[in-house]
């Protein structure tokens, strides 16, 4: 339990400290870090998680192995890139009918997911990052230290949500930690997770620059409250078939 605490505060510290000694180090040749606007961001969160990937791995906090890809699970992934997109309407409409709760980072993720280079940093380096920290890292120690795995993976999606920092965020990143965790936990490798997290994020941000109005509903898009009950059931008859083929076919390499 101490070492998912110790890592869930190492991955928070390198995301203020990072920006912070990059921000000082271009203030030394007078860059305007103001005018940058979201290539600063974007600098910011991509040095943040090279520095976490490197720390992590350096540390052997988390392992990297190539044994599952190599068991040539392609099944698996295709489903978990399915779970992805028949998740996204049923969150977004669970969401919608949650009480509302702040946003605090909206203008910088605004900011990050207009920019295309965005994408790099949203699609890419942070479904790496984030698996390698709170499912190859926090959730492994947890599993450890757990008598039951669901208590590991509860703790973890915990862990993931608050790591979020912005509250708006957190009731979505816990179900995901879940299902996330789920995947780890029954394939011992982050490579599943990391599939259904780049999906997820990579639809996030393409609807995001569809509609790039943050007070847009399910409703305005789709014309009436009948249509959006038909999507999410829709959008069930493919995430609950490929709920139940992962549960068949997730295994450990070997």
């Amino acid at each position: 339990m101490i070492k998912a605490f110790v890592y869930t505060l190492a991955f928070a510290a390198i995301q203020v400290l990072v920006p912070f000694l990059v921000h000082q180090t271009l203030a030394l040749f007078k860059f305007d870090i103001a005018a940058a606007g979201a290539k600063m961001l974007i600098v910011d969160l991509t040095a943040s998680s090279v520095a976490i990937l490197v720390l992590f791995l350096y540390l052997r906090w988390a392992e990297v192995s190539r044994s599952y890809v190599q068991s040539r699970p392609w099944a698996v992934f295709c489903w978990c890139a399915l779970a992805a997109v028949g998740a996204i309407i049923p969150s977004t409409c669970l969401q919608e009918v949650m009480p509302e709760l702040p946003n605090i980072v909206e203008q910088e993720f605004d900011m990050i997911l207009r920019d295309r280079w965005g994408y790099f940093v949203v699609g890419l380096l942070a479904p790496v990052c984030e698996e390698l920290v709170f499912r190859g890292a926090v959730l492994r120690a947890l599993l450890r230290w757990a008598s039951s795995h669901w208590v590991a993976i509860a703790i973890s999606a915990v862990f993931f949500a608050l790591i979020h920092g912005n509250p708006a965020q957190m009731p979505h990143a816990f179900l995901i930690g879940l299902l996330l965790g789920w995947l780890y936990y029954r394939t011992d490798s982050i490579v599943p997770g990391v599939v259904y997290h780049w999906v997820n994020n990579s639809i996030a941000y393409v609807l995001y620059n569809l509609y790039p109005n943050p007070d847009l509903r399910l409703v305005d898009i789709l014309g009436s409250y009948r249509s959006v009950v038909a999507a999410c059931f829709f959008s069930l008859f493919i995430l609950l078939p490929a709920l139940y083929q992962l549960n068949l076919r997730l295994r450990k390499a070997g």
